[in-house]
């Protein structure tokens, strides 16, 4: 047990420190034993460490893919069973951590990318598997944005429902949907990303390993350059 405590303090701190990209790969060779640090970190009060956390998951489980894959299934079912009401938790970070490991997954991304778009589907037929709760379902927004960046053949069929996710009231789920629109290059958002340009609310964004401030205007903005190559006419 105290092994277990020392091991979590080690890699917590790892990852709270300037030089915590350089310890990934350290991390990835760790394999199992890495596991359960993490998964506590998804919960810590530090939004960098949680952060930092989702990141390492991805070398941490596509190695474990790559050695044992039943074992990065067990992990990947139970952030699945996190995010299930019968669980009893509430299951902070498990949609972005999921995400992040099919980023370097192949395998892990075929088998499992369907639940993360899942996550921001509203299907009456299956209610189970769309997150209500804002909070949630703005991380699996954010996850079917970094699925989108690093596989967006995989992450396209979710048009419509990021489309839908644009009008959403939580401003950041609008934020993070555009984000997403953009990387698809979706010119079927482009009326409402332009009717959000004006839209001063603001976000936290993480992305390429940077937490930063910004506004769903300045998103709206960013996607609708990449869309079309051009930046928007000013109202």
């Amino acid at each position: 047990m105290a092994q277990g405590r020392e091991l979590k303090r080690r890699i917590h701190e790892l990852l709270a420190g300037d030089g915590w990209e350089d310890g990934l790969s350290g991390l990835a060779e760790l394999g199992q034993q890495a596991v359960a640090p993490l998964f506590s970190a998804l919960c810590s009060s530090s939004p960098l460490l949680r952060w930092r956390s989702v990141t390492a998951f991805g070398p941490v489980i596509a190695a474990l893919a790559a050695r044992t894959p039943e074992k990065a299934r067990v992990v990947m079912r139970r952030f699945i069973w996190s995010l299930n009401d019968e669980s009893g938790g509430i299951g902070w970070g498990a949609p972005e951590a999921m995400a992040e490991i099919m980023t370097q997954s192949p395998l892990v991304a075929a088998e499992y990318h369907n639940h993360v778009l899942a996550y921001i589907h509203e299907d009456h037929c299956r209610p189970d598997c769309y997150l209500e709760h804002a909070p949630l379902r703005r991380g699996a927004v954010w996850g079917v944005a970094r699925l989108a960046q690093a596989r967006p053949d995989l992450a396209v069929a979710a048009e419509p429902d990021l489309l839908c996710a644009l009008g959403d009231c939580d401003a950041g789920i609008r934020g993070l949907a555009a984000w997403a629109c953009g990387l698809l290059g979706l010119t079927s958002a482009l009326p409402q990303l332009e009717a959000m340009t004006a839209d001063a609310s603001a976000l936290e964004i993480y992305r390429d390993r940077t937490l930063a401030e910004t506004s769903v205007g300045e998103l709206a903005t960013e996607a609708i350059t990449r869309i079309t190559g051009s930046s928007p006419a000013l109202n």
